[in-house]
C-alpha cells in the first residue's frame, strides 16, 4: 500500500505544478469496511475546500495544525477537513467554521524548509459538525458522516446534466488563461459521474468561497450538479467578457507596436537617404508656432502642413513651397496689434532714412497720416500707389 501511495503523491505533486491536483483512487473501496470514527480532529482550511473522492495538497503553517497533522499521522491518519468562514483569521473559533466538511485521510506529509509542512489529503465522504469536544491542543469535534443521495446513472436527465457539466468545464478551461490545457484531458477521461461533479466543484475558480461551500452542503448529487452547472455557466460568461477585453487590449498593443516599428523603419530609411535635414527646421517652426496666439483652426492647419513637410524629401520641388508657407504663417502677427505712430516729424524722418528720393510718394503718405490724425476715426480714403517695381505714383 505504501508504494501505491508514494506513486500517487508523486503524480499529485507533478499535477500541482500545472495547477490540477486530481486523481481518482481505486483503493477508495478499502474505506468501505472501515469503522468511521464518531469524533475527529478538525483541520481548518483557508481558501480551500476538500470534496469527497478528490485529492488536494495543503500547506500547513499554524502550530496547532502542524501538531494535528503529526499526531494524526501516528494514529488513524483520519481527520475532518473544514473550511473557515473568514480566511483572514489566524486562530478560528468553532463558530467561525463552516458547518460541513469532509472526512480526509493523510496520504503523505512533506517537511518544508521554513518549518511548515505540506500534507496530501484524500477526501472520502462529507461530514457535519455536531459539537466540539475540545479546542486544545487543537480542535476536535463530534461529527455525523453524511452520504450523498445518488441518482441512477441510467437516468437520462442526470446523464444530460453531467454531460453539460463536462462540456461547460471544458469551455472554462479553454477560456481561462491560468488553467493548463492538460486539465481538459483529465476531465475527458473521468468516467465516474460522482467523481466528475466533485472534481470540477473542487477545481473551479469562483469569485467567493461561499459558492463552493453551498455545493459541499448539498446532499443530493443531482442538485449539486445543477448548482455546479449554474456556477460554470456564470463563470463562462465572466471569462468571455475578460477574454474580449484581453483581445481588445492585445489588438491595441499590437497596433501601437506596429506603428512604433514602422516609424523606426521610416526614420532609418530617411537617415539613409538624408531626408532628416528638415527635422531641425520643422522643430524651430513648431517652437515659434507654440508662442502664436492663433485659433485652433489655424493651429491644426499648421500642424498638418508641418507633418507633411517632415515626410517630404528636402530635394523635392514641393519642399521649399511648404517651408515658405509655414514660415509665412509664423511670421504673421496673429491677433497682435501695435500702437500707431502719428507724429509727422518722426514719420518724415523714418521715410527719409529708409527711402531715397520718392518725394511724391512720401508726401502722399504724410498727407494720408495727417488726415487720419485730424479725423481720429481711421476713416480716411484708401491709400493706393501704383507703378513698376521699385517706383510708385500716388493716386
Amino acid at each position: 500500500m505504501e508504494n501505491i501511495e508514494d506513486l500517487i503523491v508523486s503524480q499529485i505533486i507533478e499535477e500541482e505544478v500545472d495547477g490540477i491536483p486530481v486523481l481518482e483512487l481505486e483503493e477508495e473501496a478499502d474505506m468501505q469496511d472501515l469503522e468511521l470514527p464518531a469524533d475527529l480532529p478538525i483541520l481548518t482550511l483557508r481558501n480551500a475546500i476538500l470534496f469527497p473522492h478528490t485529492l488536494i495538497p495543503i500547506t500547513v503553517g499554524r502550530e496547532k495544525s502542524i501538531k494535528l497533522i503529526r499526531d494524526t499521522m501516528e494514529g488513524t491518519k483520519l481527520l475532518g477537513a473544514v473550511t473557515q468562514l473568514d480566511p483572514n483569521v489566524d486562530d478560528p473559533q468553532p463558530s467561525q467554521l463552516f458547518r460541513y466538511g469532509c472526512l480526509a485521510r493523510i496520504l503523505k506529509t512533506i517537511e518544508m524548509p521554513d518549518g511548515g509542512l505540506t500534507a496530501i489529503l484524500h477526501g472520502y465522504n462529507r461530514i457535519e459538525i455536531l459539537d466540539m469536544v475540545t479546542e486544545q491542543p487543537y480542535l476536535r469535534a463530534k461529527v455525523k458522516h453524511l452520504k450523498d443521495k445518488k441518482t441512477k446513472a441510467s437516468d437520462s436527465h442526470f446523464v444530460a446534466i453531467t454531460g453539460a457539466i463536462k462540456d461547460a468545464s471544458l469551455q472554462v478551461i479553454r477560456l481561462s488563461p491560468s488553467m493548463p490545457q492538460e486539465a481538459a484531458f483529465a476531465v475527458k477521461n473521468i468516467d465516474s459521474i460522482e467523481f466528475l461533479i466533485n472534481f470540477i466543484a473542487s477545481n473551479i475558480e469562483l469569485e467567493t468561497i461561499d459558492e463552493k461551500l453551498t455545493l459541499l452542503a448539498e446532499s443530493d448529487l443531482e442538485k449539486r450538479g445543477i448548482k455546479l452547472l449554474e456556477l460554470l455557466n456564470k463563470q463562462i460568461e465572466i471569462l468571455k467578457i475578460k477574454d474580449d477585453i484581453r483581445q481588445k487590449v492585445r489588438k491595441e498593443i499590437d497596433q501601437q507596436q506596429r506603428e512604433y516599428y514602422l516609424n523606426n523603419q521610416l526614420k532609418t530609411i530617411q537617415d539613409e537617404l538624408g531626408m532628416n535635414t528638415s527635422d531641425k527646421e520643422v522643430s524651430e517652426l513648431q517652437k515659434v508656432a507654440s508662442t502664436k496666439n492663433w485659433t485652433q483652426e489655424v493651429a491644426d492647419a499648421f500642424q498638418k502642413e508641418a507633418q507633411k513637410l517632415q515626410r517630404t524629401n528636402p530635394h523635392a520641388p514641393d519642399y521649399p513651397i511648404l517651408l515658405n508657407y509655414l514660415q509665412y504663417l509664423v511670421d504673421l502677427p496673429w491677433n497682435e496689434t501695435t500702437k500707431d505712430q502719428l507724429n509727422l516729424k518722426i514719420v518724415k524722418k523714418v521715410l527719409d532714412k529708409d527711402h531715397y528720393g520718392l518725394e511724391q510718394i512720401k508726401e502722399r503718405i504724410l498727407e494720408y497720416i495727417s488726415v487720419i490724425k485730424l479725423k481720429g476715426d481711421m476713416k480716411s480714403p484708401i491709400l493706393c500707389l501704383y507703378g513698376p517695381p521699385g517706383w510708385a505714383k500716388p493716386l
